[in-house]
Parts: structure tokens; C-alpha cells; sequence
């Protein structure tokens, strides 16, 4: 993969901070080549690369890219019969989306805190949970990076977008042919972002200007139904009694729709896995970030307007996942101008696949410059291309594994739900480290942040994250396999939690019990590549030469 050779060097230290604190922090400051801000951190994080080895190339429009082509994906598009189904009603399905936009503002807010507090570092979650909790040393960048590589799968878009495919081309289709489209469309993906930074970042940019005016072309559609200018019929018929059927839904049902809700919402803090690819960041996050979730909180409630007007419910709920394909065709019929728009989800299925590899090979990257994970040179190295190829290709095995291995018929649901309450268990986790922080940083006489979240706002984020950890385990009214999936409803929550659990056992093990059974003690050490990249790497130190 043409890996570089590395070599292992001191370092001068940074100026340090004591703090009164019992276990002994210290903390470093450093001013990185995007800002003028400085950023201060516990010693123990990943080193500060003052010389961004990827490059500067993210202005404002790619953050504003990045956040909006991860969130407008498959989601609004494949989901509305989900949260439908789970609200009961089309007045309160609205409802949800709209809470689904103050649940996800108010985490943004933390998320521009942090980075406010970190303008140099990359990575998003990485870095503001290493840095809210250092201790114990190296248990939350072990337990979050493991958790992290192992949860680095995209498949459930992959699949949605093979889904569209075989729409597009009016063909049948089989379990193991949407299997093997859908690895082919992610391995297109991969191969499209691995040679260029600056031009793969141009690519999701003008893919995600299509995804963009595609959103914006069904909203505005919808607003013509609505207003009778078209052949459907009735179309105010499903927002007459819109609140019809609120009375049925259940606990359980709201919180699966909100969940599929918050799952298409995911994407509105991508952009904060690059911020150390931003000049001035925290003049540019403080409002291009709200932009671009505003922007597609509007277009989702519009596009879900569209589709009740165009559709009765029970056509919306035997949708499944092609809610908008049923749109097209009710609108513009099964000729050429459905199969176009459907090409149109194509691009933002694909652009969504481009946005999220972007992100999420930043994060693993700063997983990987922690020093935590075995074969640091492989996470951190940017060589050949300027491109961080280890972790795209993680990305691409597992994500090839989980569109393979899961069955059919249950994997868009059940994958769904695996990968988002892992992100609430964190999202609660980085809130109260915001707190966690504040305090630390007016303890050690820190300077203030440029950006300040609301401490009402803050306080939402927490409880918003706590009610999606709590509630899955509410059971459905039908039974304990009576929710969208064949086996126990609550399947993806254990399996969730027990992946967390076994990441807390890799940590003891690898940090704790090796080195007292075998005599040694992990120090960190810098790690420098021809690149220009910087990582921490764990050396064994023998005890005895102590």
C-alpha cells in the first residue's frame, strides 16, 4: 500500500499546565497551521500536527457538503413508512421530524464547542472524548477506537442504494444480486476518493449539489401536488385528520421512528472529522454547520409533505424502503421522467457512501494517531496518494463483510438501529464531557472558547441522548418479536452493548493485564512519517530498567 518506513524521535516538550487535579494531568498547548487559536490538551492525546499532512482543502461549501450529503443519504427517502408506522399518524410523523432537527441542533452545539476548544484536531468524538475523559489513561481512546473500527461499516446504505438500482432498471432482483451490486457500488466508492484529496472532496462536493437540488426539486413537487396542479387526487385527504391514528401508537413505535429519524439526521457533525483540514475553524463551523442542518431539516419535512400528498398511508406503509420511488411514480408516472428521478437517488445514495468514507477515515485515522490500536503507521500514514488508504480499505472489508454476512430481509432495519445507539451511548457521553470540560478548562484558567453552547441547549442534547439509550428497551405491544425485525426487538441493543463490553475487555487486557503479567509498562513515544504525519505510539518498556 506503500506504506513509508517510520522512525521513532523525542520531542522538545510543550509548554504544560498542572492541574490540581489528584491524578496528576498535564496539559500542552500548541497552535496548529489552520488557526491562530491555540489548542489546549491533556498530554496523553494524539499529538497536535501542526502541518495538516492532508492538506487545507476543506473551505466552508465542502463543510457544508459534508454534513448535508452524509445526512441526506437513503434516510428520508427509504424511511417515512418506518417512522409512519411507528407515529401512527401523519400529524405526528411531521412532529418527529421536527424533533428530530432540535435533537440533532442541540448535539451540533456541543460538537462547535469542542471544536471552538480543539481548532487543530481532527476526528470529532475522538478527540473530545479523549480529551473530556483522561482518565483512565488510554481507557476511552481504547474503548471508542476499537469501538469504532468495529462499527465502520456503511452497508445499509450500500444496500439501499443496489435497492434503487435494480428500480432504475426495472429488474428483479434476489438477495445475493442486491448482495453483490451493493459491494460493487461501495468498492466504486473507495476506488473514487483513494488517488486525490482535493479532487475527491470536488467530486462529494458537486455530488452533494445534486443530492442538494434533487431534495429541493421534490419539495417544490409536493408543494404542486399539494396545491391540486397535478392528476392526484385528493391530495389534502391525509393532512384533513392528520393527527388520525396518534391514539395507536405505542412507546415502542415512537421510539423506532425516532430512531430512524435520528438515523437520518446522522451526518450533521461529519465535517468535524476534518477540522484540522479547515482554515479558521471555528469562524467557519459557527455557521456553516447550523446552515446545512437548517437547510436539510426543511427539505425533510417538505419531502415527507410531498409524499402524503401524493400517496394515501396504506400505499406509504407497504413502501417499504422505496417511499420516494412511490412518490415519482404517482407524480410523473413509470416513464422516463420516475426513472430519472430515481437516478437522481442513485447519485445521492452514492454521494452519501462518499461523505460518510470521507468523515469517518478521519476518525479512524485520529483513532489510529492515539497510539490504542496495533500498527499505528497503518492508520496514520497518508502515503502515496496524500490519502489515508488505511482506513479506507478497513472501511471497504467491513463493510463488505456486513452486506454479505447479515440475512436480507432484516438487515437495512437491524443495521440501522446497530449503528445508532452506539452513537447515543457516546453522544451522552460527550455531553456530559462538555461539562466535564468547561469546568476542567476554569479550573486550569484556560481561555474561553470562542463558541459557547447554551447551557439549556447542552442540557437538551443530554437528555435527548439518555431517551434514545433508555427507551429501545421498551418492549412492543405485540411481543418481544413484535418490532420491525423477525427475532427480539431488542437484538441490536445487546448486540450493541456487548461489542462496547468486549472493547472494555481489550483494554484491560491489552493495557492492564499484559503489561503486569509479563513485567513491562506502555510509555508513549512520537511517532514521525515522511509524510509529515504525527501519532503517539505505546512502546513496551521493561520494568526492570526502570
Amino acid at each position: 500500500m506503500g506504506v513509508p518506513s517510520a522512525v521513532l524521535e523525542s520531542t522538545e516538550p510543550l509548554p504544560q499546565y498542572d492541574s490540581s487535579d489528584s491524578d496528576s494531568l498535564q496539559y500542552t498547548t500548541e497552535v496548529g497551521g489552520n488557526t491562530t487559536k491555540a489548542t489546549y490538551q491533556e498530554a496523553s492525546g494524539a499529538p497536535v500536527e501542526v502541518n495538516s499532512p492532508l492538506g487545507y482543502s476543506v473551505g466552508w461549501i465542502t463543510v457544508v457538503f459534508l454534513n448535508l450529503s452524509k445526512m441526506i443519504g437513503t434516510g428520508v427517502f427509504s424511511t417515512p413508512s418506518t417512522v409512519l408506522k411507528g407515529a401512527g399518524s401523519v400529524g405526528l410523523t411531521l412532529i418527529y421530524w421536527v424533533l428530530g432537527y432540535f435533537m440533532a441542533s442541540s448535539n451540533l452545539s456541543v460538537y462547535m464547542e469542542f471544536a471552538s476548544c480543539f481548532p487543530s484536531r481532527s476526528g470529532s468524538e475522538v478527540v473530545y472524548l479523549e480529551q473530556s475523559y483522561p482518565r483512565p489513561k488510554y481507557f476511552f481512546p481504547t474503548v471508542f477506537a476499537m469501538q469504532t473500527v468495529l462499527f465502520s461499516f456503511s452497508s445499509s446504505n450500500a444496500v439501499v442504494l443496489a435497492q434503487y438500482l435494480f428500480k432504475l432498471a426495472d429488474s428483479d432482483s434476489t438477495p445475493w444480486k442486491l448482495k453483490g451490486v451493493a459491494v460493487a457500488c461501495y468498492t466504486v466508492a473507495v476506488l473514487v476518493l483513494a488517488f486525490n484529496t482535493r479532487w475527491s472532496l470536488r467530486l462529494a462536493n458537486a455530488i452533494g449539489l445534486v443530492k442538494l437540488l434533487t431534495l429541493v426539486f421534490i419539495a417544490i413537487s409536493g408543494l404542486v401536488v399539494l396545491g391540486g396542479h397535478t392528476s392526484v387526487k385528493d391530495p389534502k385527504a391525509n393532512f384533513r385528520h392528520a393527527f388520525e391514528g396518534t391514539s395507536a401508537a405505542t412507546a415502542y413505535g415512537a421510539t423506532n421512528a425516532l430512531t430512524k429519524v435520528w438515523f437520518s439526521f446522522a451526518g450533521y457533525e461529519n465535517a468535524f472529522n476534518v477540522v484540522n483540514e479547515v482554515r479558521n475553524p471555528t469562524k467557519t463551523f459557527r455557521w456553516s454547520a447550523p446552515l446545512s442542518l437548517g437547510v436539510t431539516a426543511v427539505l425533510y419535512v417538505l419531502a415527507n409533505i410531498a409524499y402524503f400528498s401524493a400517496a394515501t398511508k396504506e400505499e406509504i406503509l407497504e413502501s417499504k424502503v422505496v417511499a420516494a420511488g412511490l412518490f415519482f411514480e404517482k407524480v410523473f408516472g413509470t416513464g422516463g421522467a420516475a426513472s430519472a428521478l430515481n437516478f437522481l437517488i442513485c447519485m445521492s445514495a452514492f454521494g452519501n457512501l462518499l461523505a460518510v468514507l470521507i468523515g469517518q477515515s478521519r476518525m479512524l485515522r485520529e483513532c489510529g494517531r492515539q497510539g490504542v490500536l496495533p500498527f499505528t503507521t497503518f492508520w496514520t500514514s497518508t502515503r502515496p496518494f496524500g490519502t489515508p488508504l488505511g482506513p479506507y480499505f478497513l472501511k471497504w472489508a467491513l463493510t463488505v463483510i456486513m452486506i454479505l454476512a447479515p440475512p436480507a430481509g432484516d438487515a437495512f432495519n437491524f443495521i440501522v438501529d446497530l449503528g445508532v445507539y452506539p452513537a447515543s451511548f457516546f453522544g451522552f457521553l460527550l455531553t456530559i464531557g462538555l461539562v466535564i470540560t468547561r469546568v476542567r478548562r476554569a479550573r486550569l484558567n484556560l481561555p474561553a472558547p470562542d463558541y459557547k453552547a447554551w447551557h439549556v441547549t447542552v442540557g437538551f442534547a443530554i437528555l435527548s441522548n439518555l431517551y434514545m439509550i433508555i427507551m429501545p428497551w421498551y418492549p412492543p405491544s405485540t411481543g418481544a418479536t413484535g418490532g420491525d425485525v423477525s427475532f427480539w426487538y431488542a437484538t441490536y441493543v445487546a448486540v450493541a452493548i456487548g461489542i462496547i463490553a468486549i472493547c472494555g475487555v481489550y483494554y484491560y487486557v491489552w493495557i492492564k493485564l499484559l503489561p503486569r503479567i509479563q513485567g513491562f509498562k506502555w510509555e508513549q513515544t512520537i511517532l514521525k512519517l515522511d509524510d509529515g504525519a504525527l501519532a503517539h505510539r505505546l512502546v513496551r518498556v521493561p520494568k526492570k530498567n526502570q
